[in-house]
C-alpha cells in the first residue's frame, strides 16, 4: 500500500529527542545521552511539534512535563522506536563496533570525564572507548593514533575548542585552617604554607590579593600534577590554587573550602585540540562539552555556597 505524497513524517532524530527529554525531563539530560547539545534537543523537538501542529512538551524553566497529547504520542513513538530498532537490518548495523582513542589529562580524565562516562557508554554501546592519559607539562605530544584529543595549556596561542572557562581560588582544608589560626583577610596568604606547581602560578591570585610583590614558594615539593596537588591540600598539607571544577567532590564534601573570596581567571584552559573530529570522535566531542557545562554550573554552586 502506497502513502500519500504530501504526508510528511518526522525525523528518526527529532523522535529519539522527544522520547529522551520526556524520558530524561529536561534538555540537558537528553542532550548528555544523545551526545549533541541542549540547543540540538529543543531544535529537533521544535520541528516535531511544528509538524504535528501541537505541543508535546511543556516547559518551566529547566524542567519538562507531558501535555496530555504528549503522553499519548510517546507511547506511539517508543513503539515506532521500537520496531525500527528491532529491524535485522537495523540490528546488522548496531552489532558494529566503532573504536574510538581520547587521550586527556590525569587530572581532567579522573574529575570530569571518568564520573560522567557511564553516560556517554549507556548513549554510545557499540563505540568501544580507550581513554589514554597524557603528561601534561612534561609532554603535549602524546596524543599518537588517538581520534580526540585533550589538552591543558594556552588554547590562544595554540588553538583548539576550549571546553571549560576555568576560574583559580585559593582552596584549603578545614583541618590545616583549624592548625594555622583564624583567617580572614586575603593578606593572610602571604603567612600560609602554599602548595607549588609549574601548571598553575600562584601570581594571579597574589596580584588579584594586593600582594603582587609576593613571590611563588619555593619551599616544598613540586607537584607536576593538579591532582596530585588537591591531594596534598585535602591532606592538610598547605593550600592550593585551584580550580573548582577539578575540586568539585572535596568541594561537596567540604574537605576542600575556598578562602577569601577570591577567584581569577585560569590563565590556561581545557581545549580539543583536535580539529574537526568526525564519526564517534564528534559523538565524544559534543557530549564532552555538555559535561562540561554541567561541571562549570556545578562548580560555581558550590563555590557560591561555600566561598
Amino acid at each position: 500500500m502506497s502513502l500519500p505524497a504530501d504526508i510528511r513524517f518526522p525525523s528518526i532524530d527529532g523522535l529519539r529527542a522527544f522520547e529522551a527529554a520526556a524520558r530524561l525531563g529536561s534538555f540537558e539530560r537528553a542532550a548528555l545521552e544523545l551526545s549533541v547539545t541542549a540547543s540540538a534537543v529543543s531544535k529537533r523537538l521544535a520541528t516535531v511539534e511544528e509538524l504535528l501542529g501541537t505541543q508535546l512538551l511543556t516547559r518551566n524553566g529547566k524542567t519538562l512535563a507531558l501535555t496530555p497529547t504528549g503522553k499519548e504520542y510517546l507511547e506511539q513513538v517508543r513503539s515506532a522506536l521500537g520496531l525500527l530498532a528491532a529491524m535485522p537490518l537495523h540490528r546488522r548495523a548496531a552489532q558494529r563496533i566503532e573504536r574510538l582513542r581520547v587521550v586527556a589529562p590525569p587530572t581532567f580524565a579522573r574529575q570530569i570525564i571518568v564520573p560522567a562516562l557511564e553516560g556517554f557508554t549507556r548513549a554510545h554501546p557499540r563505540i568501544e572507548l580507550e581513554l589514554v592519559l597524557s603528561v601534561p607539562y612534561v609532554d603535549q605530544g602524546s596524543g599518537g593514533d588517538a581520534q580526540l584529543e585533550v589538552r591543558h595549556g594556552d588554547r590562544a596561542a595554540h588553538g583548539g575548542d576550549c571546553l571549560m572557562r576555568d576560574v583559580l581560588v585559593p582552596l584549603a582544608s578545614p583541618a590545616l585552617l583549624a592548625r594555622v589560626g583564624p583567617v580572614g583577610k586575603a593578606a593572610d596568604l602571604a603567612r600560609l604554607p602554599l602548595l607549588r606547581t609549574p601548571l598553575e602560578p600562584w601570581a594571579p591570585l597574589f596580584e588579584a590579593a594586593g600582594l603582587a610583590a609576593l613571590e611563588e614558594p619555593a619551599q616544598g615539593p613540586r607537584l607536576v600534577d593538579l591532582g596530585l596537588v588537591l591531594e596534598a591540600a585535602a591532606c592538610a598539607q598547605g593550600v592550593a590554587p585551584g580550580r573548582p571544577t577539578l575540586a568539585r567532590a572535596w568541594l561537596r564534601s567540604e574537605g576542600l573550602v575556598p578562602l577569601f573570596g577570591l577567584r581569577v581567571v585560569a590563565r590556561t584552559q581545557y581545549y580539543i585540540a583536535t580539529a574537526s573530529p568526525q564519526g564517534a570522535a564528534a559523538a565524544f566531542a559534543a557530549w564532552l562539552r555538555q559535561v562540561c557545562r554541567e561541571a562549570e554550573y556545578e562548580a560555581a554552586e558550590l563555590i557560591s555556597r561555600t566561598g
